[in-house]
């Protein structure tokens, strides 16, 4: 069954979204990870049963800072959570959904995830993650 994990927000800087989501709602940061080989640093803020997790790139190459260079800040990825992703990507799969990449991998949180691509998924960039 899928659950709401987290809804992805691309951002420009951490400290600039922070200072936002702090000020305007009272929300704070709970988890900062860096994934130096996914070119990524991410904030994760906590409100009710879903996070926000923001995505600042690191360097100007890599598929965030192109996503920020040609879209802008916003919303970036909706991610479910799965009980078992090597199940629910053949799913999706077998339903036509196309993935990102050829398998699962580790994100943060050492969660296992997949990317469906937003061609095939309703415009939107879904994430299935497992944990």
């Amino acid at each position: 069954m899928l659950a709401l994990d987290h809804v992805g927000i691309a951002v420009r800087h951490l400290s600039d979204a922070a200072r936002v989501y702090e000020t305007l709602l009272g929300l704070t940061i709970t988890e900062r990870y860096e994934l130096p080989a996914e070119g990524v640093r991410i904030a994760f803020v906590r409100s009710g049963a879903v996070d926000l997790e923001f995505l600042e790139p690191v360097g100007d190459g890599g598929p965030l800072a192109t996503f920020l260079a040609t879209r802008g800040p916003g919303l970036h990825h909706v991610a479910f959570r799965v009980p078992d992703l090597k199940a629910a990507l053949a799913a999706a799969v077998a339903g036509g959904a196309t993935p990102v990449e050829p398998a699962p991998r580790r994100g943060a949180r050492g969660s296992l995830i997949a990317f469906l691509h937003p061609s095939t998924a309703g415009g939107v960039l879904v994430e299935l993650v497992e944990r």
